[in-house]
């Protein structure tokens, strides 16, 4: 089989498990955008799978969105950066990325709002959450997650669009959920909050083995790297 058949295959079959997993959620399928994580995929895979039903991309790592964006892989389709992003890197990802979804701390969040004030626009962003408490992964903590939605409130050089985390892998299925209902906590409480430009309008999370579990709590966008190309080189 073809790579581009073996694409179609693998997004014809993410789809059917989104769609089943929103009708036991009782939700339209239209309610859960499907983010291709491109990480290590080279621009022509990256390029084939532009022309599939995916919605948008999401990039890891700064050096490929860049080489990936030069080379017009992306096509007309929306790319989000979603990996650990530097402060040093940052120039290179404001006005590249349509939205950033791993702003987790308050000096990622002054270094991107200055950089897109210099470049003369406002950076969609996601706050990223560390729903686990995990030493190993970046994002802001649960009980810190008001003080810098009010950060974001501040800075004119952007504007909050939802939440992000990746949790731990937990050993069942019920267990994962709980980390995926917790998220949905958070965002609804932002949500009840007074702000006019912190805006909870997308909740990023699940992944290739539990996205199912996120749509049950209230996912509305999805990651999926391994289900649609396959393990990483």
């Amino acid at each position: 089989m073809d790579e581009l058949a073996l694409l179609t295959q693998r997004v014809a079959a993410v789809r059917e498990r989104m769609a089943a997993a929103c009708a036991a959620a009782h939700r339209p399928e239209s309610s859960v955008l499907l983010c291709a994580a491109s990480k290590t995929q080279t621009p022509a895979t990256v390029a084939l799978a532009a022309g599939l039903p995916i919605d948008l991309f999401g990039e890891n790592r700064v050096q490929e969105l860049v080489e990936k964006r030069a080379a017009g892989a992306y096509g007309q389709v929306p790319l989000h950066f979603i990996g650990h992003l530097q402060t040093n890197k940052v120039k290179q990802v404001v006005g590249a990325a349509g939205l950033i979804q791993s702003v987790g701390s308050g000096h990622l969040l002054l270094a991107v709002a200055k950089e897109a004030q210099r470049q003369g626009l406002v950076q969609p962003v996601f706050l990223e959450v560390n729903i686990g408490g995990e030493e190993s992964k970046s994002g802001v903590a649960p009980a810190e997650l008001p003080r810098l939605a009010e950060l974001a409130e501040s800075l004119p050089g952007v504007t909050v669009q939802g939440l992000m985390c990746i949790p731990p892998k937990a050993g069942t299925p019920a267990a994962q959920r709980r980390y995926f209902a917790a998220m949905r906590d958070l965002f609804d409480r932002l949500a009840a909050q007074r702000f006019s430009t912190v805006h909870m309008r997308q909740l990023s999370m699940g992944m290739s083995g539990d996205f199912e579990a996120a749509i049950a709590e209230g996912a509305t966008i999805v990651r999926v790297g391994t289900a649609l190309f396959g393990p990483r080189q």
